[in-house]
């Protein structure tokens, strides 16, 4: 798992747009459970962060849109949605595009925006206040990073990656939220 967090850095310190060449299945699904693990860990340092802006009284987390669609909808659909729909959507959006700038000038500054604004698009997921506004690069960090990681197995390994690894993380996390209201 080290060699995969290694050749992710390097590779979110300078994306270019070069597939991985070993096509074996075992060596890819050993990479993206490498990343997955990644992703949540990375999530899971994060997080501690939104605990102490909430108990700072800066921003309500209980305000945000997956805690009103747990209230409103059946877990089958907010699973649907969060699993199915959602990776589907934000990937043809955020990172189908990514092949198309051939030009390592443009490539480079394309996998960066596509990356921040996947986590800007998440900052909807709150009621917008000026707290909101103001903590925003922080309350959409873990979607920015993500970004980040989706672009690289996007590009390493193709857009069915991209979306398989973005519906795992969020089935991970899902799944846990379901957890909790067993509790």
């Amino acid at each position: 798992m080290r060699e995969t967090f290694n050749e992710l850095i390097a590779y979110l310190k300078n994306p270019v747009l070069v597939q991985d060449e070993n096509t074996d299945n075992g060596y890819r699904a050993k990479k993206f459970l490498h990343l997955l693990i990644i992703s949540i860990i990375t999530s899971a340092v994060i997080m501690p962060m939104f605990g102490l802006i909430e108990s700072s009284g800066l921003v309500d987390m209980n305000q945000h849109a997956m805690e009103e669609m747990m209230n409103q909808f059946p877990k089958a659909v907010i699973f649907f949605l969060a699993v199915v729909f959602a990776p589907l959507f934000e990937e043809l959006i955020f990172r189908a595009p990514l092949t198309l700038f051939h030009n390592p000038t443009y490539f480079r500054p394309a996998f960066y925006i596509f990356a921040v604004l996947f986590g800007l698009v998440h900052i909807t997921n709150f009621t917008l206040t000026s707290n909101v506004l103001l903590l925003a690069p922080i309350l959409v960090l873990p979607q920015t990073i993500l970004g980040g990681y989706l672009g690289f197995i996007r590009v390493r390994f193709g857009l069915q990656w991209s979306i398989l690894l973005h519906a795992c993380y969020n089935a991970f996390f899902i799944l846990i939220s379901f957890a909790s209201d067993l509790v």
